[in-house]
């Protein structure tokens, strides 16, 4: 019989007695596509029933997706997925019962408990990869795999939720330029080519829910779905506080181009090498008393609490909100069913938006950023754990002979390793746990220039490994796994003059044209002169915008450009007095140093564009040849004669300065707790951020010839976990816990 309806009004009031002959016996959850209730078989088994709004039961499209939901369902049904009892797609009422499953969603375990433990992380990773493997094997795409919509029972993580997904050769349900999904979790083909989706996105989206289960929050994190969805199409993932033996991994799964991602089959293989411990049929349960969830950090009392929660009618999300949809509980401890029903609000995207994200004339349906996006620090415990057991390592790469100049590596983090160059070496990809060289690429003919070292470090970018040859005529895009070359370019007529902004190369001619180029393919993006610019410097500092400065002839004043890396739009532009150099941005504002005729460091300036105000903070002393770098709210400069200044931005005062024990060094790099610096015989030094005070270096690295001049200095890599990355004279890198700087 067709499911009947309580009194009250509105389809949310809407409670039925029957879904075919099942009883239906309390709400789980409910959205705005339907309702999901507890019911029983007639031999006792539970189930989780979804039934249609009748509203959308009068639609003949969305009969035909849930008609699609119902049959892949039934194509994947196994070990890994809900598996469907009973379902009626022609009913009055439309309606689907799957197994019910107790567990918490991955979403609210995170919400509830905090990030997943290394261990526990690598079993979701592992049993999530055996489930999409079974899922394609049945020639189907999820599309929507997302934290709320993996469940993590007792035996092993199940995939629910099959509501936007297809066949891998069916055409897409949606009306033409609909795409459809949850931004976070979405494969940047979703946003491009929603038609050509496959099983890669699948993939991407998996990327994407283990940095949530690892931090709390995504690999692209903002509170608008317009922001997220132009990060997920065309930034780098944040992958901070990723275990290190997975960062790798992770990375790839969120590689832009969906060829360059790894099949499951590909990931449980590389799992297996990962721990020796992970065995891809068994999730050992944890010692635990009945009720206990295998997932709960602290079995006993986790489940004490929530039962005390539910038992006493207190509601466990919002006070006087519905439960999610995809979190279908039960009134008992723990418990959360399948066969969801996603909460879902439709975003509207205009035509701007369409544009930024080169999707022509297209309404993007979005799914509530809110399932699965939200943010949450990782607990200490886990972030510890991700660096117990590193020690101390350094490792030699190589270095040039017969120069006047000593040869220090260069290097920086990303992809979730480092990546430097010597001389030659083109690139090598360094294991950041231990130092070990995971690939090495010589520079030999076109890339070599007589062992010269290469001046700037290889950058990770569109996927890939981007390095420049020490004559700084060739850009070559090498594979981040085996070093391969992908692609490559004479860049010649640019003089060496590239900056990599996210996943764009941004090349600038003598005569003043910027050119941006695709970091994964080399395509060309974009090129002109940007309006003001007669001879540009480009800077970049880690997202957004780029910015262009080029000094008047008598040095009195300086044009500032924010420019789009991605389309070379110029966002907004302006003339700021002074001889600047972009620092970095904070609060909505750009932060500039003002130097002298003499290159010394005079002041600060900092630029708020919403408001076109200027404020510039003269620094107490001028510093000579002053390198420095933002963090937070703060600038902290280096000059020649050791000099180390801390100034704040938002109030223009000096917070500290100290006098260091070297007399030239690196650009200062900075965390949280400490800034670094590289001295010219190969030392790291570290100093309270807080009150400048000295608290450790490293010994020095001079190599074979100590009287050689050591030229470029590079500055500290600071990495994942509280550790900080140095080079050396002596053609070495090395790994320090930057955590206890006293103690290196």
């Amino acid at each position: 019989m067709p499911p009947g309806r309580s009194a009250g009004p509105g389809a949310e009031a809407e409670l039925p007695e029957y879904a075919g002959h099942y009883r239906l016996e309390g709400r789980l959850g409910s959205g705005g596509m339907g309702v999901v209730h507890l019911a029983r078989s007639a031999s006792g088994m539970q189930l989780a029933v979804k039934v249609v709004h009748a509203e959308f039961a009068r639609d003949p499209e969305f009969r035909g997706r849930f008609r699609q939901e119902i049959a892949a369902a039934r194509r994947v049904s196994g070990a890994f997925t809900a598996p469907v009892v009973d379902a009626d797609p022609d009913a009055e009422r439309p309606w689907m019962a799957t197994l019910f499953i107790p567990g918490l969603t991955l979403a609210e375990h995170v919400k509830q408990h905090g990030p997943l433990r290394p261990a526990q992380l690598r079993q979701v990773m592992a049993g999530l990869a055996e489930a999409l493997r079974d899922i394609h094997r049945a020639g189907v795409v999820h599309r929507d795999l997302k934290p709320s919509n993996v469940l993590l029972a007792e035996d092993s993580p199940k995939v629910i939720d099959f509501g936007i997904s297809r066949p891998k050769d069916s055409e897409l349900r949606t009306e033409t330029g609909k795409l459809i999904g949850t931004p976070p979790f979405m494969a940047p083909e979703q946003f491009r080519r929603p038609r050509e989706v496959g099983p890669a996105a699948d993939v991407f989206a998996l990327g994407s829910v283990l940095v949530h289960a690892a931090t709390g929050r995504g690999p692209f994190d903002s509170d608008s779905p317009y922001l997220v969805a132009y990060q997920v199409v065309h930034d780098e993932p944040d992958l901070t506080d990723v275990p290190d033996d997975l960062g790798p991994l992770i990375m790839r799964c969120l590689a832009k181009d969906p060829e360059h991602r790894p099949t499951p089959d590909e990931l449980m293989k590389e799992l297996r090498q990962v721990s020796a411990r992970y065995d891809t049929q068994a999730f050992i349960p944890q010692q635990r008393r009945a009720g206990a969830g295998v997932w709960d950090r602290e079995p006993s009392r986790d489940t004490a609490e929530e039962t005390h929660s539910r038992s006493s009618g207190a509601p466990t999300e919002e006070a006087g909100a519905s439960r999610s949809p995809d979190a279908h509980t039960p009134e008992s401890p723990g418990s959360r069913a399948t066969g969801v029903i996603r909460r879902r609000r439709a975003l509207i995207v205009g035509g701007a938006l369409a544009v930024a994200l080169s999707i022509a004339a297209a309404t993007v349906v979005l799914t509530s950023l809110s399932d699965g996006g939200t943010s949450s620090a990782r607990s200490s415990s886990t972030a510890s754990s991700a660096v117990r057991g590193f020690k101390p390592w350094a490792r030699e790469l190589g270095g040039g002979s017969g120069d006047s100049a000593a040869v220090m590596p260069t290097c920086s983090y990303g992809g979730g390793a480092l990546r430097c160059a010597v001389a030659g070496v083109l690139a090598a990809s360094v294991d950041p746990r231990d130092g070990g060289v995971l690939w090495s690429r010589r520079s030999t003919g076109a890339d070599s220039d007589s062992g010269a070292s290469p001046t700037t470090a290889p950058v990770f970018s569109g996927g890939l490994v981007h390095a420049i040859s020490a004559d700084g005529m060739r850009l070559r895009a090498l594979d981040p796994r085996t070093g391969k070359l992908r692609w490559g370019m004479d860049i010649a007529a640019y003089n060496g003059r590239v900056l990599h902004a996210g996943g764009t190369a941004l090349l600038t001619a003598a005569d003043g044209t910027v050119t941006g180029v695709d970091g994964a393919t080399g395509h060309k993006l974009w090129s002109h002169r940007l309006p003001g610019q007669t001879q540009p410097t480009l800077a970049y500092f880690g997202k957004g915008l780029a910015y262009a400065t080029t000094m008047s002839p008598d040095g009195a004043s300086t044009q500032v450009s924010a420019v789009d890396p991605e389309s070379g739009a110029v966002r907004w532009q302006r003339r700021i007095s002074g001889n600047l150099t972009p620092v970095g941005g904070s609060k909505g504002a750009v932060c500039f140093t003002e130097r002298n005729m003499s290159s010394e460091t005079v002041a600060l300036v900092r630029y708020v564009p919403a408001s076109g105000s200027v404020h510039r903070s003269r620094l107490t002393t001028a510093l000579p040849q002053a390198t420095a770098t933002l963090h937070g709210d703060s600038v902290y400069l280096l000059a020649v004669g050791g000099a180390l200044v801390a100034v704040d931005t938002t109030t223009g005062t000096q917070r500290w300065r100290v006098e260091t024990s070297i007399s030239r060094g690196s650009a200062p790099a900075a965390d949280d707790r400490h800034v670094y610096l590289t001295a010219p015989d190969g030392r790291l030094l570290a100093t309270d951020i807080r009150t400048g005070k000295p608290l450790g270096q490293t010994r020095p690295r001079l190599g074979s010839e100590p009287g050689r001049v050591v030229g470029e200095l590079p500055a500290p890599v600071v990495g994942e976990g509280g550790r900080v990355y140095g080079s050396a004279p002596d053609g070495s890198v090395f790994g320090v816990d930057g955590r206890k700087p006293e103690r290196w």
